[in-house]
């Protein structure tokens, strides 16, 4: 697998690329937020819990406000192994699902032990970070996906029944690799998806996603990227249904005012698909940012998931500045987000100043080890 040349970056480039990874990853962080305190109820108990318009501000979830779910963990641990692929090129080692697969490795031993190992050389500095060390509710195929060191991929899956949005909800980053092809990217997303999420709909789903971020990075508007997306699963096996729940995302918007019962007749909002089209079709009728996610939650399935992907849809397509101060100052763990956001965009932007044959900063490194 390769990709791309990297494109010449100016300064204004750059800033609008940073503001747009910084609201991918921050927006995403927001909407599992958001959603944390009242997925899988029914919106009937949303309502009886939280006022007729149902939930529209963080409520307390693992003992604390704005606290976020393994969503957030695992779309970090994505950013992390992304920037270590970059990495590790110069090695000649260049096989971007295998660092995708050791960061969510790193993560899998988040779920498992008190703190970060020290003798743990490789793992780089988003591992050391002990908040992280948090069980938040992960999807079970994730957890036995990642349950060995073996690699799922799209020949020998893991869980090939495995149709939840485990691997969706992580996938927006792939989605931010603009100097790839779409493709490319598609491929990546897809592989990287069945090493946890072995059903079509599952890691067709995380691709979908991955296209339509990547469209936005680049630009596009959102209607465009989800048609792009269409265009790009027409050729894959098994995307009829990722494909019809698209077409109903973009269907859905001609039929009236928003509603969380215009929201449920999109899907139950369990499976991959569903929760695609849901957060989709929030993303393109948010009158803001704050609007679109409340819409993207407010309805009986996994409210922490349609609104994680509408958050990434919607921070990807405004920038970081769109996002609700508010929320934000709550933000479980925004310094962290903002860190490795920033060093994601570095890394895109401007990689070779870091490391390359001729010239390594030992900083960058330490940070993001090649081993």
């Amino acid at each position: 697998m390769s990709a791309a040349a990297t494109p010449v970056w100016g300064r204004a480039e750059q800033q609008d690329f940073r503001s747009r990874v910084r609201g991918t990853l921050l927006g995403g962080a927001m909407g599992d937020a958001l959603g944390a305190g009242i997925t899988d109820l029914a919106f009937e108990e949303i309502r009886a819990s939280h006022g007729p318009e149902g939930i529209m501000d963080f409520v307390p979830a693992y003992g604390r406000r704005g606290a976020v779910t393994a969503a957030t963990q695992l779309t970090l641990f994505t950013v992390d192994g992304l920037i270590r692929a970059q990495v590790r090129r110069d090695t000649g080692a260049w096989h971007p699902p295998t660092d995708v697969h050791r960061a969510y490795l790193r993560w899998a031993a988040t779920q498992r032990d008190w703190g970060p190992d020290e003798r743990r050389k490789d793992n780089g500095w988003l591992a050391c970070e002990e908040w992280l060390y948090a069980r938040r509710d992960a999807a079970r195929a994730c957890l036995t996906g990642l349950g060995d060191e073996s690699m799922g991929t799209l020949d020998r899956p893991k869980n090939p029944t495995a149709r939840d949005a485990g691997a969706l909800v992580r996938s927006a980053p792939f989605g931010l690799l603009v100097g790839w092809e779409p493709a490319l990217v598609l491929q990546l997303a897809v592989e990287c998806a069945a090493q946890t999420h072995g059903h079509p709909t599952a890691y067709l789903s995380a691709g979908a996603l991955a296209l339509i971020v990547h469209g936005l990075a680049r630009g596009e508007s959102l209607d465009g990227s989800v048609q792009r997306a269409l265009a790009a699963l027409a050729s894959r096996p098994g995307h009829q249904p990722v494909t019809d729940a698209l077409k109903r995302a973009l269907g859905a918007v001609r039929q009236g005012m928003p509603s969380p019962a215009l929201v449920e007749s999109l899907g139950d909002g369990r499976v991959a698909e569903d929760i695609l089209a849901i957060a989709v079709y929030c993303a393109l009728v948010g009158e803001d940012v704050r609007h679109g996610i409340r819409l993207s939650v407010n309805h009986g399935g996994a409210s922490v998931a349609t609104g994680a992907v509408c958050g990434a849809l919607l921070g990807v397509l405004h920038g970081e500045t769109a996002l609700p101060p508010a929320w934000l100052a709550e933000l479980e763990g925004r310094g962290t987000v903002l860190e490795l956001a920033d060093d994601f965009a570095m890394e895109m932007t401007q990689g070779p100043a870091l490391h390359g044959p001729a010239v390594s900063a030992p900083g960058w490194l330490v940070r993001y080890p090649r081993g």
